[in-house]
């Protein structure tokens, strides 16, 4: 949205004496419509976890390289998965980071969607949790604004780790982020039939239930072995591999997400979004067919500023900017 838009929204709140509001307009009260379902085809979207030395980055940087030869890592491991770069031609463009708020994890998405990149890995999404800057410090820092209330602090924090999230869903390419495990010793029977300790992984860490997220979500342990935890694609369900080939993971993966019409280009929608001669109405109604493609979330870039926001929400904004002009 442009300075002048903006202007144009501050003087009717100051005519009206409200500030403006996101909700309790046109674009929020689109009602509920049923359509008949469709199988689409559609994105990756997998999550790897596991402990140190489990190969979790390694598969994901063969993973995507599969799903597509362009691709782009957010690294947030300290160029561990740059070590890699050659091995079986694996090329790749990457983001180093060095503090972890999520919402800097939304505008790394929104610059790699401007960038056009089909796939893009997190390595490692755990960071964005209890890293510098991770939801975990949000939440103690907003807590202390609430006398040390964690209730209070979580008003504060879980929007922020939510938003995130919906960023790394609606990417409009390929997803893969790995995740570092809790990290457990038990005894276990070797080889020889003699107990001994083993180092194993526990959940991922992140917030609970993260792995409700994602399509397929696959654990490592300490001999390279990859368990699917959980599978929406077929050929995944339960499968246990040993020393997996992240290529063929893609190719399996490839023709389940390929099996069906073609999907929607959220591309196309951010055109449509930021055109020159959009007016109200035809924003409103791009609004409801990108809410009923489930896009809403779609990560970019606002065109006037490179601040980061949501197709959603960049659409509204402009709306409710041009009627404000009227």
């Amino acid at each position: 949205m442009t300075s002048t838009a903006r202007d144009a929204v501050a003087r009717r709140a100051q005519q009206t004496g409200q500030a403006p509001q996101p909700g309790g307009n046109d674009f929020d009260d689109q009602g509920f419509t049923f359509r008949p379902a469709t199988k689409e085809q559609a994105k990756a979207r997998v999550a790897l976890q596991g402990i140190s030395g489990s190969g979790k980055t390694w598969t994901g940087l063969a993973l995507a390289a599969g799903l597509g030869d362009r691709f782009a890592v957010i690294d947030t491991e300290r160029g561990a998965a740059s070590k890699y770069v050659g091995i079986n031609n694996i090329q790749f463009d990457v983001l180093q980071m060095s503090r972890y708020d999520p919402r800097d994890l939304v505008k790394a998405l929104g610059a790699a969607a401007k960038a056009g990149y089909p796939t893009v890995m997190v390595d490692s999404l755990s960071h964005f949790w209890k890293g510098t800057d991770g939801t975990l410090e949000q939440v103690d820092r907003a807590k202390s604004r609430y006398g040390g209330n964690s209730f209070g602090g979580w008003k504060e924090g879980t929007p922020i780790q939510n938003a995130m999230i919906d960023a790394l869903l609606a990417y409009p390419g390929h997803v893969v982020v790995t995740m570092r495990s809790h990290t457990e010793w038990v005894l276990q029977e070797n080889d020889r039939g003699k107990r001994e300790p083993v180092q194993v992984g526990t959940r991922a860490e992140q917030r609970k239930g993260v792995e409700y997220e994602f399509d397929v979500v696959g654990a490592m342990d300490v001999n390279n072995t990859l368990t699917i935890l959980k599978s929406r694609c077929p050929s995944l369900h339960q499968q246990v591999v040993q020393r997996p080939d992240g290529s063929v993971l893609a190719r399996q993966l490839l023709e389940w997400l390929d099996d069906g019409a073609p999907a929607a280009d959220p591309a196309d929608y951010i055109t449509r979004a930021i055109a020159h001669d959009a007016t109200y109405k035809g924003l409103l109604d791009l609004y409801a067919e990108v809410d009923g493609r489930g896009l809403l979330a779609t990560p970019m870039l606002d065109p006037a500023d490179s601040r980061p926001t949501s197709l959603g929400d960049y659409i509204r904004t402009r709306g409710i900017a041009l009627k404000a002009t009227q």
